[in-house]
Formats: structure tokens, C-alpha cells, sequence
């Protein structure tokens, strides 16, 4: 079964042009089936974008997904149409008395701020917190996996000297971790961002194990021992040009940036980039959403919280 969505979200389109499967509202009433329920907090300027990056690789499965969009209500978006908020989105206070199978929180162009200075931390802190309460399993991605670390484990974050831009191989550190059935030795992956977190400072928290990690891009994936929150400093769910789009947005800025590593044919930014993370973007969505969520999480969604209480930690 595929994931459902409004018939008129522009990701609709996008994904049906790529003979992916999404099945409408009206199509998914018929079917007498529990589907799992998924939130995606989008912190993403670019919002359209990264919803089309995320519902394509949550199409990946036999499993039927429903799909909650969410924003923050603190932030004012100027990079997506009100009328685009307004049709597709909600906000944590029209959910927050719900529970979901698994959530996903995006990253954030906020990385030169301290935690406490962005403008919807507050808003996000409940978020997370509702997250650890109400929600299976969830999936921080980039900045949001710096703020929960922060946050639930005292885990800081270090700016780094350059941007770390580029496509990056990793070494698989929990072979057994069900995240990575069907994986190969190493897999590459994107990055972007400004800051990182450590890897002592992981290995000194008991709650905590790290699952991949690159010699030039540091700690990648890691989790908390219950399998609750999953943590990914890197983009898996980055398309083919993503990087590009943010070189040349910086490149127009005057920020004279590097070109991305290992992502230009011949580090030439004029040569259609390569693309060698999608097969494992797709088998990593599919284990979290198979392992992490399907076979766990209980059949009523009242129950979430009641289960989470009883897993070893």
C-alpha cells in the first residue's frame, strides 16, 4: 500500500510523473485496513521540496501510511504560500491530543543561532516532548536531531571552521541494527550544515548508541537504546540537486563557498552531479518504517504510551 495524501499537494503530481504509487483520500476510505499514522514536522524554508523528498521515499513500502503535515506556529514562513500552510499543514495544537505510529522532524536553517535564541524552540520543546509521549518512534533529522540531543541528553553542538557540504561515505558501527538490513559494508550520504555533534559526547551517554559514523563528516545515525528516537546529522532524503541548489544560493550570496565534496563529476560545478545515495535513502525509510514502526508499535494508538512504559531500556 502506498502513502495517502491529499489529491492536490503538489507532491501528488510530482511523485505520480515518477510512476510512484500514492494512493488519494478518497481511494484510501475504501480500504478496511489500520494504516500507519505519520507526522512530519517541517522546519524546511523550502517546504514543497522537501515534503516531495520525504513522501518519496515513504512511498517505498507495501505498508499504507496516512501523512500529517505540521508547521510551528511561531515562525511566519516566507519561502511557501500561506494559501499551500493553509490547505496542506497543521499546527501542534490541533494534534496534540492525537498519538502517531512515527513522526520525522526536518532540519532548520538556524544552526548560527544558539538553541534557545530560534524563534519556535519553545514551540518545538513541546513538540519533542508530546514526541516521547505520543509517538512510536521518531526521526530527527540534521539541525532537529542536534536540538533533541540537546535537549533530552545535555548534548552539545560545535560549529565547525567550513560548511561540511558534499556526499560522504559511512561505516556501518551496529551490523545488527535492523535499520540497516540490506545495507552494504558502507553506504554514502549527503550532508549540509554548520555545526556537528561529538562523538565522545555520544559514548558517554548510557541512553545512547551510535550506529554509522564517516571519517570526513563525523557521527551520521544514532539512537537511543529503545529505538524511540532515531538521530541523522546527514540528508538521505536529499534529491539529486539539493546541494547544487544550496552551493548556487550561497555562491549568490557572496559566501564564497566550497564546492561540494565527492558531488560533482571532477569537483566541476557546471557537470550534472552524481547521485549515488538513493538505493540505501530508500532501504533506510523502509527498515524505519517497517522495524522501527509497523512491527512495533500497538495496533490502537491510545496505547502508545502505555507500551513505551513497559520496553527494556
Amino acid at each position: 500500500m502506498p502513502i495517502k495524501i491529499p489529491a492536490d499537494l503538489p507532491a501528488c503530481a510530482a511523485l505520480e510523473n515518477e510512476n510512484i504509487f500514492v494512493m488519494t483520500e478518497d481511494r484510501a476510505v475504501m480500504q478496511d485496513i489500520r494504516p500507519l499514522e505519520i507526522a512530519i514536522v517541517n522546519l524546511m524554508p523550502t517546504k514543497i521540496a522537501t515534503e516531495t523528498q520525504l513522501l518519496r521515499l515513504l512511498s517505498n513500502s507495501p505498508l499504507q501510511v496516512n501523512i500529517t503535515l505540521l508547521r510551528t506556529e511561531a515562525h511566519e514562513s516566507k519561502n511557501t504560500p500561506a494559501r499551500h500552510l493553509e490547505r496542506f499543514y497543521k499546527t501542534f495544537s490541533e494534534i496534540r491530543h492525537d498519538s502517531f505510529d512515527g513522526m520525522i522532524v526536518t532540519g532548520a536553517p538556524v544552526e548560527h543561532l544558539p538553541f534557545e535564541d530560534v524563534d519556535y524552540w519553545h514551540e518545538l520543546l513541546d513538540i519533542m516532548n508530546y514526541a516521547a509521549n505520543h509517538v512510536y518512534s521518531t526521526l530527527y533529522i540534521c539541525w532537529a536531531a542536534q536540538a533533541a540531543l540537546y535537549h533530552f541528553y545535555g548534548i552539545p553542538k560545535f560549529s565547525l571552521s567550513r560548511k561540511l557540504s558534499g556526499i560522504y561515505e559511512h561505516d556501518i558501527l551496529q551490523s545488527g541494527c535492523r535499520l540497516f538490513q540490506g545495507f552494504d559494508d558502507t553506504f554514502t550520504a549527503p550532508h549540509s550544515r554548520n555545526t556537528e555533534v561529538r562523538a565522545q559526547s555520544i559514548l558517554e551517554e548510557s541512553r545512547l548508541r551510535m550506529l554509522a559514523q564517516s571519517a570526513q563528516a563525523g557521527v551520521t545515525l544514532l539512537e537511543s537504546i529503545d529505538h524511540s528516537q532515531v538521530f541523522m546529522t546527514g540528508h538521505l532524503e536529499y534529491d539529486r540537486g539539493t546541494l547544487d541548489a544550496e552551493y548556487r544560493r550561497d555562491v549568490d550570496r557572496g559566501l564564497n563557498p566550497d564546492v561540494p565534496e565527492h558531488y560533482y563529476p571532477n569537483d566541476d560545478a557546471s557537470v550534472m552531479p552524481h547521485m549515488n545515495w538513493r538505493a540505501h535513502a530508500h532501504l533506510f525509510y523502509c527498515n524505519w518504517l517497517n522495524y522501527y514502526v509497523y512491527q512495533e508499535t500497538p495496533f490502537s494508538l491510545t496505547a502508545i504510551t502505555r507500551n513505551r512504559e513497559g520496553r527494556p531500556l
